[in-house]
């Protein structure tokens, strides 16, 4: 008999618990040794992905197994355990600082000054520092554990080792009795129980790596955000049509291809399909780039998640869910963001072969100590005082003090850098892509030109205008915005009614009005005189798109429509061209519109017409070309490309996804801020490689006077202490950066 195996299906785990890009490659190593599992786990967002014939329990058992904390994820329930993550930190940060400031500056002043002490004080500073080496650093002795368990080292072990010793050393020292022999010197006095305690040093590393790990939790936070962000994105609840033209709401997660549905004006089409009937105009600014709605009708193609105006349109479904253009961007979107989490920070590859090296040195030092001298306390002595030295506090400083000094100075420039990526990433960029549509342009269409034949400009902008007034739609906005603003008040209109396609009609002081596309125009039995018609392909042709006026059967004039750029946006682009940056502008507006922007910003290269999946395959192409690429965009279509760059910025006016999936977010509409943001993240790197450089500077030339017996353990905290106050004084120095003055390493 064939035992039956189930088919493979698709599951999703949050896992918890994991500080770096090797723990992720940890717990996917586990999940892909189980017998018919495919795993891919992302550190960015805190999933697994796997693709698996075997049951939920066993995986999250798996994960567990490995030292993680891991929960299935059902469709259609929201994931807040990011947020939950972040409050667990928290709690137990507020916990070591209620508790370990008073035990640090009890235990350190005391030790210094004898003659202050009172009895009992070292019990004092016991009970106030226990729970902070124990519950509040509990995750550090976790990790180290699971780590451990696979034969490997991380940061956590090392933090895990030098608070467990300094906290052992410590106990040992309060409860030796006095009368004891003890060698003199400097080791007997450390050993009496009237010595010092280094609680403190145990509680400082508690309570430094936490405040890093909390702000490294926030930043991972936000790239979860992207892709919850495109989950919630699209409507909840549908109207379909059945087949005797009967209408029911349902959900729009019960949605089925072929199936009907109906979008209203102002409606959020509900999936990718083609319309069956009516006609409408479509605004597909955030999903496509362009920045003119588009006019669709029978036959025409629609995508989810853009927006009908001034119509009624019912659309057959081709595709739902995963299959959607706005599914296969969410891919695109955890895709881009899995890769970049596989890139290990500076401190990560350092502290690879950092920490197994400081642990066998220690040991070393023990064992060397033992075997020459005979006694323990000596040789636990200078042991502790190499694990002591070379305990990471510096480390553990070195990125989140710069990050924290950087994100306040930044928030005073209109930038928001959200993680280490944004800083390492920024040195090498050497090419800027832009987005068009909401990014160098203002994402509002305008009426730029007016072109009449047969009637005067203002008459021909006034008509329009009397007839759009009575309309909602963006481009009668436009219209009747720009005549308020040059011609005044304009006439009544009697006689309304809305054309399908984009248009109106109406009756204005007598006349027959008809505002719309020249297609709408011949529709109507309208003459369109050849002047008129070579006037809009000259808009055309110049990236305008255009709407005709007629008067009584005959067209007398087109209004360019078109977007319009952003202050400022010229002396960006030019700040970028001062840098050195290579500029290209990618947009999915048509190629007339994108090159008269790119004209005006003088970008010389234009990449137009794309799809948002294009758009990430061109920053994928330019990164194999060996380009270090940023890229700057604030719609939904610029989701993938902003994840999938080397940094991403995105304008905080833009959308929720584009803003959660980039790196860096612009506050504010000025785009010099792009180039301010560069220097300060090219700044605050330098600073991090600084204290990087500072910290195992210090070690490497401590540990060895440390081994040799020369450092006690308390002068090896107080250095410890001064290369920790390094660090933070070096990040601090970011707070007088000027982004208006060019740094000398910028471009290094």
């Amino acid at each position: 008999m064939t035992a039956f195996s189930p088919a493979p299906r698709r599951a999703e785990l949050a896992v918890g618990g994991m500080t770096c890009a090797a723990c992720a490659a940890r717990v996917e190593r586990k999940l892909n040794k189980l017998d018919g599992v495919t795993a891919s786990v992302n550190y960015a967002t805190e999933r697994a992905v796997v693709h698996t014939s075997v049951a939920d329990e066993v995986l999250v058992a798996e994960v567990t197994r490995a030292g993680y904390r891991a929960e299935v994820l059902t469709r259609g329930r929201p994931e807040n355990r990011p947020a939950g993550e972040v409050r667990r930190i928290w709690r137990r940060l507020v916990a070591a600082l209620l508790l370990g400031v008073p035990a640090a500056d009890l235990s350190s002043t005391l030790a210094l000054v004898p003659s202050l002490r009172f009895p009992g004080w070292q019990g004092v500073v016991l009970v106030l520092g226990l729970p902070v080496v124990t519950w509040c650093a509990w995750p550090f002795h976790a990790k180290a554990a699971a780590a451990l368990r696979q034969r490997t080292t991380s940061m956590d072990t090392l933090v895990s080792s030098g608070i467990t010793a300094a906290t052992l050393w410590s106990v040992y020292a309060m409860t030796r009795p006095a009368a004891s022999a003890v060698p003199d010197g400097d080791w007997g006095l450390l050993l009496r129980p009237s010595g010092s305690l280094y609680l403190d040093v145990a509680v400082g590393v508690t309570i430094f790596v936490l405040a890093g790990r909390l702000y490294e939790a926030k930043a991972k936070r936000t790239s979860g955000n992207a892709l919850r962000a495109l989950g919630e994105l699209g409507v909840k609840d549908v109207t379909v049509v059945d087949a005797d033209g009967q209408e029911q709401l349902i959900s729009a997660g019960d949605l089925r291809v072929d199936d009907r549905f109906v979008v209203r004006p102002g409606e959020m089409v509900a999936t990718d399909g083609v319309v069956v009937s009516g006609s409408c105009a479509v605004d597909g600014s955030a999903m496509t780039g362009e920045s003119v709605p588009r006019e669709v009708a029978a036959g025409d193609a629609v995508l989810g998640a853009t927006v009908a105006i001034g119509g009624r349109i019912v659309v057959r479904a081709t595709s739902v869910g995963q299959d959607t253009r706005l599914g296969r961007l969410t891919r695109l979107v955890e895709n881009a963001l899995f890769e970049k989490a596989r890139v290990q920070r500076v401190a990560d590859r350092i502290s690879a072969v950092f920490v197994p090296v400081v642990l066998a040195l220690a040991a070393g030092t023990f064992a060397v100590w033992y075997a020459v001298g005979g006694a323990a306390e000596p040789a636990f002595g200078a042991g502790l005082a190499v694990l002591i030295i070379a305990c990471p506090c510096a480390l553990g400083l070195a990125t989140p003090t710069a990050m924290l000094v950087a994100s306040g100075r930044g928030a005073q420039l209109g930038v928001f850098l959200k993680g280490h990526q944004a800083i390492e990433a920024a040195r090498a960029v050497d090419t800027v892509v832009l987005d068009k549509t909401g990014t160098v342009t203002t994402g509002r269409i305008a009426v730029t030109a007016v072109r009449s034949h047969g009637a005067g400009p203002d008459e021909v902008l006034r008509l329009a205008a009397a007839v759009e007034q009575a309309s909602e739609h963006l481009i009668a906005t436009a219209i009747v915005g720009e005549a308020n603003r040059t011609i005044g008040a304009v006439p009544a209109v009697t006689g309304f009614s809305a054309l399908a396609g984009l248009g109106a009609r109406g009756d204005v002081e007598g006349h027959d009005v008809v505002v719309g596309s020249l297609r709408l125009l011949a529709e109507s039995a309208v003459t369109v005189p050849s002047a008129v018609a070579a006037e809009a392909a000259r808009c055309e042709q110049e990236g305008s798109g255009v709407v005709a006026v007629a008067r009584d059967g005959v067209a007398i004039g087109v209004l360019a429509i078109t977007d319009t750029l952003r202050p400022g946006a010229a002396a960006a682009v030019a700040e970028l061209h001062a840098l050195r940056l290579r500029t290209i502008l990618l947009t999915g507006d048509r190629e007339p519109a994108a090159r008269a922007i790119a004209a005006e910003l003088e970008i010389g290269e234009v990449i137009a017409e794309v799809l948002p999946d294009e758009k990430a395959a061109v920053i994928q192409r330019l990164r194999r070309e060996g380009r270090t690429v940023a890229m700057v965009g604030d719609g939904i279509n610029d989701a993938p490309a902003l994840a999938g760059a080397d940094l991403g910025f995105a304008l905080v006016t833009g959308t929720d996804v584009a803003a959660n999936a980039a790196d860096v977010v612009l506050v504010g509409t000025d785009l010099t801020v792009v180039a301010r943001a560069a220097r300060l993240a090219r700044a605050t790197l330098r600073t991090i490689r600084g204290n990087l450089w500072w910290a195992f500077g210090y070690n490497i030339a401590a540990i060895p006077v440390a081994a040799s017996g020369l450092l006690n353990p308390m002068i090896s905290a107080a250095a410890m202490a001064a290369s920790s106050l390094f660090v933070v004084s070096n990040s601090l120095r970011l707070r007088s950066f000027d982004a208006a003055r060019p740094q000398s390493t910028d471009t290094q």
